[in-house]
């Protein structure tokens, strides 16, 4: 993203506004609407509506801060996942599509009426997702920010989705109370998994994220080690663990879940092609 100053003049028409803002298209249309609360139809159908100072100004504000490099996301509050508008803010990760597929393998294990955890909740997008296209399912989300966990309630409110929230350091909150234990189909985590130093924590958009929900300032697979190490204390028997994980990190997951004692220990690829995923079944104790 070019750093630059833009200032957006006004008494000028919304097409022209479109045509003369510095971002690309689609990036000034989705500010533009944000700004002036438009729809995209909207945009069209008044193209030649006039944008007074105040809105100039705002405008001008919008352009500035991403071309900084803000994410959109973070400027418009705003990001969809799973086909669900969330809430984001800056103290959760912005959901990516890759994520999806860990949305999409849960819901393909999980039976009528089951249990699931998604830990490291964040901005909620996981247990959301599988809430709202399972109502059947009882869905627990943790996350040990109690800033996340206050975007993840918004989310869940907003779409309805029957999430029960808890602050918990992993799977520390669920130590104390026995429903928990050997009570869970599935879990899920998007954990951090950046290793430490990692050039691409000082670019782009990760630049704007909560360093905490990136990398866990090792090697990577800190918390994913966890994660592996404490799952068989609240899955049931024959139950799923599902991760995301680095593009490079599949076959140390694989391994950390078969030293475990896993079966049916696989990973799955994303749209790109990259092994994105990794999970295990338990077996019968």
């Amino acid at each position: 993203m070019v750093s630059k100053s833009f200032s957006l003049q006004p008494n000028i028409s919304l097409a022209a506004a479109l045509k003369s803002a510095p971002l690309d298209a689609l990036e000034n249309r989705i500010l533009i609407s944000h700004a002036l609360q438009l729809t995209r139809i909207q945009l069209i159908t008044q193209s030649e509506r006039l944008i007074n100072a105040g809105q100039a100004a705002q405008l001008s504000a919008l352009f500035n801060r991403r071309l900084q490099g803000e994410p959109i996301a973070y400027i418009v509050g705003e990001r969809e996942f799973f086909g669900l508008a969330l809430h984001v803010t800056p103290d959760v990760l912005i959901p990516r599509p890759d994520t999806e597929l860990l949305v999409e393998l849960a819901l393909a294990r999980l039976p009528l009426n089951a249990r699931a955890i998604d830990l490291g909740t964040g901005s909620g997008a996981i247990a959301v997702a599988i809430a709202h296209s399972r109502p059947d399912v009882s869905m627990f989300a943790l996350d040990v920010s109690d800033a996340a966990l206050q975007v993840a309630a918004r989310n869940a409110q907003r779409h309805g989705a029957a999430v029960q929230l808890l602050r918990s350091d992993w799977y520390q909150a669920l130590n104390a109370d026995a429903q928990h234990v050997h009570g869970y189909d599935v879990i899920v985590s998007n954990p951090p998994y950046i290793v430490a130093g990692d050039t691409h924590l000082s670019q782009g958009d990760l630049r704007f994220e909560p360093v905490g929900a990136l990398t866990d300032h090792a090697d990577g697979l800190s918390a994913l080690r966890q994660i592996v190490s404490g799952a068989d204390q609240y899955l049931k028997n024959h139950g799923w663990l599902l991760m995301e994980h680095g593009y490079d990190q599949a076959a140390a997951v694989r391994a950390l879940l078969t030293a475990q004692g896993f079966t049916q220990v696989q990973s799955w690829q994303d749209l790109a092609g990259i092994e994105r995923v990794s999970g295990a079944q338990l077996p019968t104790r």
